[in-house]
């Protein structure tokens, strides 16, 4: 199954330069890697990134990522992945720009 990560510029700057990274502020400040579903996804984008450009969405293979993925109850009593470990450029199956049209991120079809 995939799941998404959306990264600021600096974030995924510093991912693929270093190799991997402890995440966004929010994710170390709450002591793991935050994704979404594709379903999840443009809601994380509106709630948590609204109006912000530069952004890159990361595609991730959760089974590959093993038991350092958890599936644990977040918003709207949803099931959101949470990587419990520092996220690596290996774990990036694809990525590509979020553009935002000056209401709304675009994510590109075919998320699944």
């Amino acid at each position: 199954m995939l799941i998404y990560k959306i990264f600021q510029a600096d974030e995924w700057a510093t991912l693929q330069d270093q190799g991997a990274s402890d995440g966004a502020p929010i994710d170390i400040s709450d002591g793991y890697v935050h994704f979404s579903t594709a379903e999840q996804a443009a809601e994380t984008a509106a709630k948590h990134f609204a109006g912000i450009e530069g952004l890159t969405l990361l595609t991730c293979d959760a089974d590959a990522m093993g038991d350092d993925l958890k599936w644990e109850v977040s918003r709207g009593d949803a099931l959101f992945p949470h990587l419990y470990r520092q996220i690596r450029m290996t774990d990036v199956v694809w990525s590509c720009p979020l553009p935002f049209d000056g209401q709304t991120h675009l994510f590109p079809e075919g998320m699944e």
